[in-house]
């Protein structure tokens, strides 16, 4: 499987690499564009910063551009909490995305969003503070109206970026149960 693997607002960090070694292990081709130009963040906030410094519209037109030259293999898009809403655009944005793969997070639908039976799995803390359970509901939702097939797992008493050894949040057991889940679904892409 052909893997387009986007960083959470900490920037393209061990963690991100470390995953991404983790699937190439399991067979697949993997692509961890660095949307942040080489720039780390040591905190959410100063994270956030970043993020905001460089703008939504820049931050998607580097990750449109990193995925173009391998759309037309039909990817899978992944990422880590904000990297995760940039996944899930261009996933919904792409007819031949053959999955998409979120971890700590979600994103806003487009109103008239539609995907042919799109594969999606959701893997998020509960609770989160970035993903309350009223936004996954509705969320749940709007991805079934648009054509999805949602699968959602839950990790009570994980922080929000779980499975990253290097941050506060990390909760090795709900790490490893992700990524089995996850490996066990691109497995059946």
């Amino acid at each position: 499987m052909d893997i387009m693997l986007f960083h959470s607002v900490y920037g393209l960090r061990p963690a991100v690499e470390a995953a991404a070694e983790r699937l190439r292990e399991a067979g697949h081709q993997v692509w961890t564009p660095d949307l942040f130009d080489g720039r780390t963040a040591d905190s959410t906030e100063e994270g956030m910063a970043l993020k905001d410094g460089i703008g939504k519209d820049e931050l998607l037109k580097r990750a449109v551009l990193a995925a173009a030259p391998y759309s037309d293999r039909g990817l899978v898009y992944a990422g880590f909490s904000f990297g995760a809403s940039v996944a899930q655009t261009l996933a919904l944005g792409d007819e031949k995305a053959r999955g998409l793969l979120l971890l700590h997070g979600t994103s806003d639908l487009a109103p008239n969003v539609s995907v042919d039976d799109l594969p999606v799995q959701l893997h998020v803390a509960e609770p989160d503070p970035f993903e309350p359970d009223d936004w996954l509901s509705a969320w749940y939702l709007q991805m079934r109206k648009a054509g999805a097939d949602v699968e959602i797992y839950r990790y009570a008493g994980a922080g929000h970026l779980y499975t990253d050894p290097d941050l506060p949040d990390y909760d090795a057991e709900a790490a490893e149960r992700t990524w089995a889940i996850a490996l066990a679904f691109l497995e059946s892409l």
